[in-house]
């Protein structure tokens, strides 16, 4: 660059120089040339000067540029021949562990081998002793057989025989000696607990019914009742939603409704009409409204009084109007409302006598069956709404769960459930308490001689007290003492299975041998 500057500069001295001889006069241009030789002179002076200098910096620029190109090329040849040495390194470390591996797998194959050819020989040597052994075992039968007279079949149903009777007689025995001392231990307590209950606690029962019969001062008051057109009867089943029955029937009519609620209004509200004597659509209307009054406040009235009877306090205004709504429903005969009174004075009672909380006993006992106050109303068991209605209005998880469990649809979760499933059993099965239908009761009866007909051994079987007995004889030749034991357990097992029924059935298997003979 900077000889470049310097030839430019003599070239604007050169041209200077030119013109300068050009214009100025000769005298001017001699001393100007003069001048500008020195001026030449000191510029190529300088000039080489410069050019000395800008050589000598190549130079050493040049031995710097090489030597820093050689110190590089050196470095990088020693770290070229360090990775060398470190692959081939690694790469003789790789080939000595895969030579100690390959060393390794070849014993490890040898000694395979080697167990192997043992695990033949062993396999080979048990393949004998097992044909010796089969051999042997042959020979044993044949000489079992000889010696014994029986065929192996045969020796064989001897001892299964043998067996089983040994099995099925202590069987019996224990199963008997297991009852004998669980009754020892129950009976007495049980039945102190389960009298001194019963004795405490008398509650009136009427009769199941789905009619409601009203008497009639007259049979001409069946022509005003209908009505002109049959208007009168219309409004009125419209108004109750029940059946009203007209017949032959002398002086009276009969209100039909599976709602006991339903037939009580309409009842309280004929009678009404009957004693006013005007009967017309408005004035039915009038006596409806009056009659569900009069029935809903009979209702809060029977809660109350049936929550102080008991002595429980603190239950939801709803649930004791429900509780109310219990008088008018009725189960095989019994009363709700009073079955659950007397179901909760029972869980009382025999709560104090185990020691457990007598308020909240009688309080589930009280409200175990408060579905069946709306049964007929929404869908589902009376279990099922109970449930429903005693976690709607925040009652206790215990109490919750007596109600659930009360007919055995749950597992009891504490000791309350089990004395509440025990009052109902109580309540439900005591003589009187509920009735049946005939037809119920003899096929139920049918049943159960059908059930007890059925097993093997058995001549005839009877269903006596009202069906809370069966009497089994069995034919003896077929039907050992042990056997019986058994035999009753099954019968039992299978009644609960099959059967529905309040209380408890007692199942009695007899067996018995008589010879008779004749003194001549």
């Amino acid at each position: 660059m900077e000889t470049t500057v310097i030839i430019v500069v003599l070239a604007v001295v050169a041209i200077a120089a030119v013109i300068a001889a050009i214009v100025l006069p000769k005298a001017a241009v001699s001393r100007f040339k003069k001048e500008n030789d020195e001026k030449v002179g000191s510029a190529e002076d300088k000039a080489r000067s410069i050019i000395d200098e800008a050589v000598k910096s190549a130079e050493e620029k040049k031995r710097e540029v090489l030597l820093e190109a050689k110190e590089e090329s050196i470095k990088a040849k020693n770290d070229l021949d360090k990775e060398i040495k470190e692959r081939r390194a690694e790469v003789s470390r790789n080939e000595r562990r895969v030579a100690q591996k390959e060393e390794n797998l070849d014993k490890k194959l040898e000694q395979a081998e080697k167990k192997e050819a043992r695990f033949a020989r062993r396999e080979e040597e048990l393949n004998r002793k097992e044909a010796e052994v089969a051999r042997l075992n042959e020979q044993r039968v044949k000489e079992l057989e000889r010696i014994s007279g029986l065929t192996s079949e045969e020796a064989k149903d001897f001892l299964l025989k043998a067996v089983e009777d040994d099995v099925k007689l202590d069987t019996a025995k224990l199963i008997k000696e297991l009852e004998n001392q669980a009754k020892e231990e129950a009976d007495k307590k049980a039945k102190e607990y389960v009298v001194t209950a019963i004795q405490r606690c008398a509650v009136d029962h009427v009769a199941e019914t789905t009619i409601s019969v009203v008497q009639l001062p007259s049979d001409e008051m069946k022509g005003r009742i209908i009505g002109r057109e049959g208007r009168n009867i219309r409004t009125i089943e419209t108004m109750t939603g029940v059946d009203l029955i007209v017949d032959d029937t002398p002086e009276a009519v009969v209100l039909s409704s599976f709602d006991p609620v339903r037939r009580e209004i309409a009842r309280i509200a004929l009678e009404k009409l009957i004693v006013d004597g005007r009967i017309h659509p408005a004035r039915i209307e009038e006596m409806v409204e009056k009659a569900k009054k009069e029935v809903d406040k009979t209702i809060r009235e029977e809660g109350e009084a049936a929550t102080l009877e008991v002595g429980v306090h603190g239950i939801n205004t709803e649930l004791v109007k429900l509780l109310g709504r219990l008088k008018y429903r009725t189960s095989y005969g019994q009363n709700a409302l009073k079955h659950s009174i007397e179901v909760a004075q029972l869980c009382g009672l025999l709560a104090g006598e185990i020691g457990l909380d007598v308020r909240t006993a009688k309080r589930a006992g009280l409200l175990h069956d408060i579905g069946k106050s709306i049964d007929h109303e929404v869908e589902g068991s009376h279990i099922e709404i109970g449930v429903n209605l005693c976690r709607k209005y925040k009652e206790d998880p215990i109490i919750i769960n007596a109600v659930e469990a009360h007919h055995g649809d749950v597992e009891p979760q504490s000791l309350i459930a089990v004395l509440v499933q025990a009052a109902d059993a109580i309540s439900a099965a005591r003589p009187g308490a509920r009735r049946e239908t005939m037809e119920t009761y003899t096929n139920r009866l049918k049943e159960l001689e059908d059930i007890t007909n059925g097993f093997k051994g058995v001549e005839k079987s009877f269903a006596i007290q009202a069906g809370r007995e069966v009497r089994v004889m069995v034919v003896p030749e077929q039907i050992s003492d042990a056997d019986m034991v058994i035999m009753a357990r099954e019968i039992s097992k299978q009644i609960e299975s099959q059967l529905n029924y309040p209380g408890q059935i007692k199942v009695n298997v007899i067996r018995e041998s008589r010879v008779t003979d004749y003194a001549k």
